[in-house]
């Protein structure tokens, strides 16, 4: 299919609606409403179901809403309005809920600040999304968050700060004891001049719980400024409406439809809130009236493991990157976990090597690993492999519900590419975001007459499955020829001597505007770095693909370097 602008193609047909599981429509009915409404909802069918679970720190849907009160009335008589952003800066803990809806309800937006940020990056989005106040722990405002508020350059009026013993209920010389032996992270709270510092407890006990906060809240306000790390320039905001995200926890519950169980299930997710995969999870499962195991260190696997074991008859779904699923898989204690009545594991925000899928589907059961994409720019969720019919291995499954996908050319937008050719994925739906931040030109590149131009390089097949085969930005030319990184990695993971691996590409000196394919290794337990095993990397990749995709370096590393989610960082790979 070359031809420009063609009134009907696969796309158009929605060739995947053929792989859809019977109870799923290709378009579902969306009652659009606030997020605010959505957890007033929630806390009216489900007032005594368990909202979340923080080492053993646990609050109802009911009395949450008393906490999220007191934090909207608290903004509200500090002089936020309606449309103000808020800064959370914290980990999975019950603050980090209670802020969010608290700003919600107040109808002010929120823009998750990762705790992995510098005290510059803090800045930038400070300033860049317009912030009024900020929620975070009393060590990362020690840290970091006071170096950025210091130099004057942000609106911030407000910093609210707290810390994790807030929500855990120890005794003096408990909390006194797990802070000496750093269990607590603890830091001092310095005022700077000019700003209103309260503290998250103060808030609890001092501005009424009882009250709901009048505030009229429109579908197409702004609920959330998201930050995209992007692989070139600064973050940029991806601007998310009460609309946008509503519309989505709709799809994905009807997705799932014979596995729900409102008020009734336990859900697990590394995931960490900042990022819009955490965030969604978690406004998914509260929107399921479910409980949520908060889990602040997912590289913690015997936490994780220990509220599993707790739970393990009521866990539905997991939801995790998956580096951290083969993390959970390395720890002896999860295969001995009986986790029989869990239906799902998630997985999405990065590939799954195929080779890992069979290993982890041996321990936790056939066809339970559903593979899924989305992007900040789409709530996330854009494509998922079917809950019950069939999932292919290596694909991210099928558009959902309500969703137009389209491939187009990667140089030319206007051409639709062939079923089972690379294109640019391009995706249009209620969940589509409205732009970014204070970034018309990027917007315009980006969004055009509704269509989100991803930037993500993809494949579909016959039945409408598509399998992601790279980043534009990740592609590797070599001679001309398209040379797909996850394809590389995907088939050099399977040598048996390789637990994780990740390809770039690096420029030819003899060959301008060429590149060369450059391989970086991390070993499995028990092999050790040498010239001999980089001969036999390189030998198992001459067996194993194209002449130009081979890899012309092999570097040995002692550490993959990984994002704050958990996805191999090629950007650090590309600047050592």
């Amino acid at each position: 299919m070359t031809e420009k602008m063609m009134e009907s193609s696969p796309y158009s047909e929605k060739i995947w609606l053929k792989s859809y599981d019977e109870h799923v429509k290709p378009e579902i009915d969306i009652e659009v409403y606030s997020i605010a409404e959505m957890f007033r909802r929630v806390v009216q069918k489900f007032p005594d179901s368990l909202c979340y679970d923080f080492q053993g720190s646990r609050a109802s849907f009911q009395e949450t809403e008393i906490y999220i009160n007191s934090f909207a009335n608290c903004l509200i008589e500090n002089g936020l309005e309606k449309g103000d952003r808020v800064a959370i800066n914290l980990p999975n803990v019950p603050q980090f809920i209670v802020a969010m809806f608290g700003a919600f309800y107040a109808g002010c937006a929120v823009s998750g600040v990762s705790f992995l940020l510098q005290s510059n990056e803090i800045i930038y989005q400070l300033k860049d999304c317009g912030a009024k106040a900020i929620i975070t722990l009393d060590s990362f405002y020690e840290e970091k968050v006071r170096k950025a508020l210091q130099t004057g350059e942000t609106e911030v009026k407000i910093v609210i700060t707290t810390n994790v013993s807030d929500v855990l209920d120890l005794d003096p010389a408990m909390k006194e004891q797990m802070i000496k032996i750093g269990k607590i992270p603890v830091g001092k709270v310095e005022p700077l001049e000019g700003i209103v510092y309260l503290s998250y407890n103060e808030i609890l006990e001092k501005y009424p719980g009882d009250k709901y906060p009048n505030v009229k809240i429109d579908p197409d306000d702004l609920l959330l400024l998201q930050y995209t790390g992007g692989t070139t320039g600064p973050p940029k905001g991806a601007i998310l409406t009460h609309r946008n995200l509503i519309s989505l926890l709709q799809i994905v519950e009807h997705w799932f439809g014979p596995g729900v169980k409102p008020g009734n299930a336990v859900y697990i997710s590394g995931f960490p809130f900042f990022h819009l995969a955490g965030l969604q999870f978690c406004l998914q499962t509260t929107f399921l009236g479910a409980t949520q195991i908060l889990v602040p260190d997912p590289r913690d696997t015997n936490y994780m493991i220990s509220k599993i074991k707790e739970y393990e008859d009521k866990i539905s779904l997991f939801y995790n990157v998956p580096t951290l699923y083969l993390l959970l898989l390395k720890n002896r204690r999860f295969k001995k976990l009986d986790l029989s009545e869990v239906e799902g594991y998630i997985s999405g925000a990065a590939p799954f090597p195929t080779e890992n899928i069979k290993e982890f589907e041996d321990v936790v059961g056939k066809g339970k690993v559903i593979e899924a994409y989305g992007m900040t720019e789409n709530s996330p969720g854009v494509t998922f492999n079917p809950y019950l019919g069939q999932k292919k291995i290596g694909t991210v499954g099928v558009p959902l519900p309500n969703t137009e996908l389209k491939l187009v050319d990667v140089t030319d937008r206007t051409i639709e590419v062939p079923i089972g050719e690379p294109g640019e994925i391009a995706i249009r739906g209620p969940q589509t975001f409205k732009g970014y931040w204070n970034k018309p030109k990027e917007t315009e590149n980006a969004l055009q007459d509704g269509w989100f131009y991803s930037g993500d390089v993809g494949i579909m097949d016959e039945d409408g499955y598509i399998t992601i085969v790279d980043r534009t930005k990740d592609m590797i030319i070599v001679s001309g020829y398209k040379v797909f990184s996850v394809e590389i990695d995907d088939k050099m993971n399977k040598h048996p001597a390789i637990e994780l691996c990740s390809s770039i590409g690096i420029p030819d000196p003899d060959r301008p505007g060429s590149e060369m394919v450059k391989l970086y290794v991390l070993l499995k337990e028990g092999y050790k770095p040498s010239e001999e095993i980089k001969d036999d990397i390189l030998k198992f990749a001459q067996e194993n693909l194209a002449k130009y995709k081979i890899p012309k370096f092999i570097e040995i590393l002692e550490e993959m370097p990984l994002t704050s989610i958990g996805k191999v960082d090629k950007k650090f790979l590309r600047s050592k």
